[in-house]
């Protein structure tokens, strides 16, 4: 377990454990890798956002259409 960091929380903590795992499996060699290591990470993070941001507008996730208290839908 990597050592924790003076005010890091423990959720940070994971994070910075699972990217250098990552990293360690998948060395960066050169800026073409870090181009694509940084768009992945840039499309994980807005397309969870933008999902997040839909179930909390309509009230339903993406895949309950039995729960559905809305008319609104997505489409």
């Amino acid at each position: 377990m990597a050592k924790r960091r003076r005010n890091e929380s423990p959720e940070r903590q994971a994070l910075r454990e699972m990217v250098n795992g990552y990293l360690k499996e998948n060395p960066v060699k050169n800026g073409t890798n870090v181009n694509a290591l940084m768009r992945e990470m840039m499309y994980v993070i807005l397309e969870g956002s933008l999902d997040g941001e839909m179930d909390e507008e309509l009230g339903y996730s993406k895949y309950d259409f039995r729960n559905k208290e809305t008319d609104n839908s997505r489409n």
